[in-house]
């Protein structure tokens, strides 16, 4: 093993400038490959007629002092040939004489025990590959699996916090970065008292058609565009039904794997291949999006003998859900005899991506390559991502659905980042999340500072074995208004912990022991589990004298459900009003995180809708319902200081007392209103069916957000139909599109829940149709406040209520009919008051923000996150 320490700080060589100063053109590259001291080593990739030659094609062997070629025949740059590019101080070369590893490459490595930065003069703007190699040499210098660093480009997060995580093989990770400055620089930044280390880079040319502007957003099905302001990670590269494919044998020098480890259903797949070369490219193709041995193999329906003929093989990938993708599927019909005989559809995560897809039609021709791209956002992500292919309705060729290859990208975020939610310059991507911070936060706290609640969360995922502290709420968990007496609990009961001692300094309810809490759920027994989320499950429980609990038990390992375990920790910590759910109390000990909520014994609004057999809810205990949820999310938009945007407004999360009162719940993907402008530039979250179509478009997130969601739930009290039904013909999919159609014809009466007919005062329901109609208008300028939606359906409830007033009487005295008047309906106070009225919670005064004595919260009214709660 050979060590050598070096301190140096190199700029780019004068030469470079000359070089950016010629013709791009690939003869004058090619020269100054010829004749310039650093010129880079010149990469052909050809396939069938297309070949490609990178104007930018940097190759790093780090620490090797002798050349090193790639499996693929591509020669990598030596120290002494690359150390221009390098500038870094304490630095280390090692190096092993032989290891278990794919290429020479990772038998060197480059360790930093500080920040390091290679920069790259670049000839020719737009997309380049970047991939950085990593093996963990053993060295005398530092241990390398224990390594953590971040690593980022001139605008993107590429690692964050990274390390090899005790693996002993070769990782690969890499990136399509659209580059636009002459200058491109890669940053190592090791951890305080770690280090950093990569074995190899390249930075090269990608073609400029290999990433176009447009896509197709899955959901609205309408064109995403904008692709290249995105940088894109490689998560999959999958050849259906063939062998892996090397990069000696890519157009591009890319690695695709075989689809077997991710089918669902082995049996329901088999594999088909033809010759690569009766693979034809049509006009303005090229092999260059895909080689000729993508397209000659492809998975098909299987003889699964299964009395269905009509299935779908299913594939299965492992991705971080807090990120879009860009799924590009490849096509190519090498199984159809005859033209138009083949019909088939494409899902994604169980929605349809491609409808009645005939290649014959579409390419005019058989064995002709097609591919597609998806962009799927983070709102759809929350259980991972699946394809799926299965024959379609549509003509009357063979039951059968293809698939030739699949490529997943991850998106960057809003603060370009492609791990975490930083960004190179410190903006965040989700406040609610504070990892990377933890140090500065605890700081901060021993001085009695403000305390950031990512700190907890980062504790209790890093906590040390001996973390027992049966206490440390008080030490390091308090709510971000905790100096604010408005968010203060405020009943306290003498005694120890264990007797129910609530805690008046930190907003958080009772404190629990974690016996407590086993005894409760009868030691978590799966049989208590009345909801399931990214967080983890939640029991139900019976506390002191048989009073029922909703027991939310946090999972360590779910990233997703810290984070969102988090942000329902601050946001309830500061919220009380008897149209949200209440959090009694917590448990931290034994490295447990639980919280602890009322019990919502009638479960969620959708379940009394469709779905779970209950008795219909009458119009009048509808517009009740949608009333108190109405009063809930204007109370979270103007009831504190700066607003609340709740972010996942569905039935689901519209919970049911014993009075069928409504509270609003999961505020797990809550955000902070933005002060002094108009919106929080944010990814998308939320639940499909009830996204805002602006706010996916624009990532721009405002209150109208909510009152869109609404708008939906409003039509689901009216039509008792999900938000979304796949099973439906198109045009009745998404509710909110199939109602306003048939509003807008004055047929709306025609696809109301049939246990509504002839009980819903017509007047009653027209107010009740303009609300819902308002909510869902396409601009969010255009849609009307909480407040005023509250107003309205105020107003409808009145009219409903004197219809059934004038209808009882009608039939007390049948024979005087006509002396029977109807109560006079009066509109409510006006939306101002309304407004007032409905941001202050009851037995409050006029105080914004001041909270209900938490006995209005105790005993009858409970709480409980009930099926589907993992539906975001």
């Amino acid at each position: 093993m050979e060590i050598e320490k070096k301190s140096h700080k190199i700029q780019q060589k004068d030469s470079n400038l000359f070089l950016s100063s010629l013709p791009s053109t690939p003869m004058a590259f090619l020269l100054v490959l010829l004749f310039s001291f650093i010129s880079k080593p010149t990469t052909v990739y050809s396939a069938g007629s297309a070949s490609f030659i990178p104007q930018d094609n940097f190759l790093i062997d780090c620490g090797a002092t002798n050349a090193a070629n790639s499996p693929d025949g591509r020669v990598f740059k030596t120290e002494p040939q690359s150390s221009q590019f390098l500038q870094a101080e304490d630095d280390f070369k090692v190096s092993i004489p032989s290891a278990d590893v794919p290429s020479p490459i990772y038998l060197t490595a480059r360790i930093f025990v500080k920040d390091a930065t290679y920069s790259f003069h670049m000839s020719h703007p737009g997309f380049h590959w970047v991939r950085l190699h990593f093996f963990p040499i053993n060295n005398n210098v530092f241990d390398l699996q224990k390594a953590t660093f971040t690593v980022t480009t001139n605008k993107y997060v590429l690692l964050h916090s990274f390390n090899v995580n005790n693996t002993n093989h070769a990782i690969v990770k890499e990136y399509l970065v659209n580059i636009t400055d002459p200058q491109f620089s890669i940053k190592f930044a090791p951890q305080k008292n770690s280090a950093a280390f990569i074995n190899a880079i390249e930075v090269v040319s990608a073609p400029d058609s290999l990433i176009t502007d447009t896509a197709t957003n899955l959901s609205p099905v309408t064109n995403f565009q904008g692709l290249p302001s995105f940088a894109f990670q490689t998560a999959y590269r999958v050849n259906m039904g063939g062998p892996l494919i090397t990069p000696s044998n890519d157009t591009l020098g890319r690695t695709w794997v075989s689809d077997a480890e991710f089918l669902k259903n082995k049996n329901l797949a088999k594999s088909v291949t033809v010759a690569p070369s009766i693979v034809k490219y049509p006009e303005g193709g090229s092999p260059l999006i895909a080689p000729p041995m993508v397209y000659a193999s492809a998975s098909e329906m299987a003889d699964a003998k299964v009395d269905q003929p009509k299935f779908n093989v299913t594939w299965n990938f492992d991705v971080d859900t807090a990120f879009g993708y860009m799924i590009r599927l490849h096509f190519c019909d090498i199984v159809s005899k005859a033209l138009n005989n083949l019909y088939f559809n494409v899902y994604i995560n169980q929605n349809m991506a491609i409808a009645d897809l005939d290649l014959s039609h579409t390419m005019g021709a058989l064995a002709t390559s097609y591919y597609k791209d998806i962009v799927v956002n983070t709102s759809m992500m929350s259980n991972g991502l699946s394809v799926q292919i299965g024959p379609s309705n549509m003509g009357s060729g063979d039951l059968n659905a293809i698939l030739n290859g699949v490529e997943v990208l991850k998106m960057s975020n809003t603060v370009d980042s492609l791990d975490g939610e930083f960004g190179v310059d410190g903006r965040q991507e989700n406040p609610g999340s504070r990892r990377g911070t933890v140090a500065a936060v605890g700081f901060a706290m021993m001085f009695g500072a403000f305390v950031g609640l990512g700190a907890m969360v980062i504790k209790w995922h890093k906590r040390p074995q001996d973390w027992q502290k049966r206490n440390s709420f008080s030490s390091w968990l308090l709510p971000v208004h905790a100096g604010d007496n408005s968010f203060l609990a405020s009943k306290t009961s003498v005694g120890s912990h264990k007797s129910g001692l609530y805690s008046s300094t930190l907003g958080l309810g009772r404190y629990f022991s974690f016996a407590e809490l086993q005894e409760a759920t009868k030691n978590f027994d799966s049989k208590a589990v009345i909801g399931v989320g990214g967080f983890g499950n939640v029991y139900l429980g019976e506390i002191d004298d048989g009073t029922k609990v909703a027991v939310k038990r946090g999972n360590p390992q779910s990233e997703q459900g810290i984070t969102e375990f988090q942000t329902e920790i601050q946001m309830l910590s500061k919220l009380r009003h008897r149209h949200l759910v209440s959090l009694i109390g917590y448990c931290d000990e034994n490295s447990e995180m639980i919280l602890v909520y009322e019990y919502m014994s009638n479960g969620p609004f959708r379940d009394h809708l469709y779905g779970k057999n209950l008795a219909s809810l009458s119009w009048k205990q509808r517009l009740e319902i949608c009333i108190g949820a109405a009063r809930g999310l204007h109370y979270l938009h103007t009831g504190t200081a700066q607003g609340i945007i709740h972010r996942d407004v569905k039935t689901t999360n519209i919970l049911l007392d014993d009075n069928f009162t409504a509270k609003v719940s999961d505020f797990g993907l809550s955000k902070d209103a933005p002060m002094g402008q108009g919106h929080v530039s944010t990814a998308v979250k939320g639940s499909f069916g009830y996204l805002d179509p602006e706010y996916f478009r624009r990532q721009q997130l405002t209150d109208k957000s909510d009152v869109y969601s609404f708008g939906v739930v409003l039509l689901e009290a009216l039509c008792a139909r999900p938000a979304l039904n796949p099973q439906l013909p198109r045009e009745q999919v998404n509710l909110a599109d199939w109602a306003m159609q048939w509003k807008r014809k004055g047929l709306l009466d025609k696809i109301i829940d049939p246990h509504l007919v002839g009980a819903i005062n017509p007047e009653s329901m027209k107010k009740f149709a303009e609300a819902a109609e308002k909510c869902l208008a396409e601009h969010g300028v255009d849609r009307p406040t909480m407040g005023d939606v509250l107003w309205n359906l105020e107003y409808a409830l009145q009219l409903q209520e004197a219809f059934s007033q004038g209808k009882a009487a009608e039939e007390e005295s049948k024979p005087s009919a006509n002396a029977v008047a109807a109560a006079p309906v009066t509109p409510p106070v006006d939306a101002a008051t309304s407004n007032r009225l409905a941001t202050q919670p009851a037995a409050v005064n006029n105080v914004q923000g001041e909270v209900e004595d938490v006995n209005q919260h105790s005993g009858t009214a409970m709480f409980a996150e009930l099926a589907n709660l993992n539906g975001r």
